[in-house]
This record gives structure tokens, sequence and C-alpha cells, in this order.
């Protein structure tokens, strides 16, 4: 009797990435195309990519554009979708293959210390159910970005991004740490403004 061959480990994503690059001599692609291969990769995927500017410290101005496409995808995490919505004339829109693929080796070539350190663990919290709940957080992390305040958007994004990373390689792990570095974060941001508040306040009223 021969020992069973274990199944292949699963296609990173920055590889597969680059296979839908180079998959065709069309040159052009859809937005509908990537997100019907990336699949249930798709929301972490996109949230990765648009948290990466995000991460970039003392940016303002694109880390609040790009926070309102990553509530609108942990929204829908947040209501239990199992495939990512986007309006059809979206989806419908093309985008140049080679500046795809150019994008998708860059990708790789900076995100995969972050694949590989992920690996499928902790199964239990990157199911649908527990997906959901992250989802909150998420949208909780993507309010703090949108506020154009300095220390708002940074950690909350890097917050993101691991949870991203760990949605895409199904490593609850990650999704825990990502979502407890952003929780925290926020945490202190609203203690310390409350702190001010409060201080202006009596400030105020020791004036007038």
């Amino acid at each position: 009797m021969t020992d069973a061959v274990p199944p292949p480990p699963p296609e990173r994503t920055s590889d597969l990435l680059i296979r839908l690059a180079t998959s065709s001599d069309t040159p052009e692609m859809t937005v509908g195309e990537l997100l019907d291969a990336l699949s249930d990769r798709a929301f972490g995927a996109l949230l990765l990519v648009l948290a990466i500017p995000v991460c970039i410290p003392f940016l303002y101005g694109v880390p609040q554009v790009l926070s309102l496409p990553m509530f609108l995808i942990a929204f829908q995490m947040v209501i239990g979708r199992h495939t990512l919505w986007m309006p059809d004339r979206l989806r419908r829109r093309t985008f140049a293959r080679a500046d795809f693929e150019t994008m998708a080796r860059r990708a790789k070539r900076y995100l995969g210390w972050g694949e590989a350190l992920a690996r499928p663990r902790f199964a239990f919290l990157t199911g649908n159910g527990p997906e959901r709940v992250f989802g909150v957080f998420m949208v909780i992390f993507c309010m703090s970005i949108l506020t154009p305040l300095p220390l708002t958007n940074t950690t909350p994004g890097i917050a993101v991004a691991i949870m991203a990373i760990g949605m895409i390689e199904r490593d609850g792990l990650l999704v825990l740490l990502g979502t407890i570095l952003g929780t925290v974060w926020v945490a202190m941001l609203v203690f310390f403004a409350s702190t001010l508040l409060a201080w202006l306040a009596h400030l105020e009223s020791l004036i007038f």
C-alpha cells in the first residue's frame, strides 16, 4: 500500500494574479474577469490592494478617497455576501493587461513576505459567521481612515492589510492579529480625543 500523496499547497494570490495577467494575448481584461477569477478571494485581494497606499504615514487625501470603496467591501462582508457585488457598468470596465501584469509582479515582490508568513490555521475564524464580525471591525477601521486627521489612517490601514492577507490565505491568526491591532489603535484615538475634549470643556468653564 502506497502512502497517500499530500495535496499541493494552494496557489498564492500573487501567483494567481500573474497567471491571470499572462493567460491571454488580448491587450485588455475586464474588472468582471478579475473578480470572477479571484472568486472567494476577491474581498481580501481588493481590500489588500486598496489598503497598501493607506498604510503610508502622513499621507492625506488618498487614504480618505480609498477608504470609501474599502468601506463598501467591508459592509458587504457584514451583510454576509459570499461574492463581491459591483455594478455591471464597473464590471465591464477594462484595463491594460500589461499594466496589470506589472502591478501583479510588484505585488509579489512587496507582499511575498506576508504570503510566506501566512498559512491555513484557525480555520474557524475564517468562516462566514466570523467574517461578518470581522467585517464590522473593518468598517470601524475604514471610518477611522476616512477621518482626515493625523494618525487616523496608517495603523488602521496596516490592520486592514494584515486582515486581508489572513482572509486570502485562510489564516485566522493573522485576521485576529490585525483586528487586535486596529481595535487597540482606534480605542487609543477615541480615548485621547475624549480626554482632549473634556480638557477643553473644563478650560472653557474656567475662562467663561
